[in-house]
């Protein structure tokens, strides 16, 4: 059986030594009749997102950060302005009550400032803290380094490769579901 991107899956799936590589020869085994290649990408990604997860980003956790708070850091690092909370939810792809719990806690820790806009009191603009920015800059190197850590196995090019084929899924995705950000 060949999937959709020429390649074969019974038996040259079998040299691959993955979970999902396990479960389509088991779906092969008691379904020849379907075809398994969208599991083989979708089933892959989102394996790797999981484990991902579970490594818990060290760098972060030794900072008493979750990845969800320090996409929240990040973004108002890397836009270099003030964001309100609903901003914020769209530039990290989360949803309006996790961003207010998230911030809560940051700024609790001191990390986030929140100011209450003058012509309408309903709105709050959050900005870093120096302690937060000088948190997230000293984070970035050892973060990145543990995700370039976490990619060795491929190479430059194939880490181009990857990159661009999620990059063309993900813009796919994103026009389908209706996820653009503008």
């Amino acid at each position: 059986m060949t999937t959709g991107n020429g390649r074969g899956t019974g038996a040259s799936g079998a040299d691959r030594r993955d979970t999902v590589a396990a479960v389509v020869r088991q779906w092969q085994a008691v379904r020849p009749d379907i075809d398994t290649a969208p599991m083989e990408v979708i089933g892959r990604i989102n394996r790797c997102a999981a484990l991902l997860q579970q490594a818990e980003d060290a760098p972060l956790r030794r900072a008493g950060l979750t990845r969800p708070e320090f996409d929240l850091l990040g973004a108002l690092r890397r836009t270099g302005h003030e964001l309100t909370p609903g901003e914020l939810a769209r530039e990290t792809f989360s949803s309006g009550a996790a961003v207010t719990k998230r911030l809560k806690q940051l700024q609790e820790r001191g990390l986030v400032d929140r100011r209450v806009d003058t012509r309408d009191r309903r709105v709050a603009h959050l900005s870093l803290t120096d302690t937060g920015r000088e948190l997230v800059d000293a984070l970035m190197p050892d973060q990145l380094a543990y995700e370039t850590d976490a990619l060795s196995g491929l190479d430059g090019p194939e880490q181009g490769q990857l990159a661009a084929l999620l990059g063309a899924l993900l813009g796919q995705l994103e026009g389908q579901l209706g996820g653009v950000r503008a």
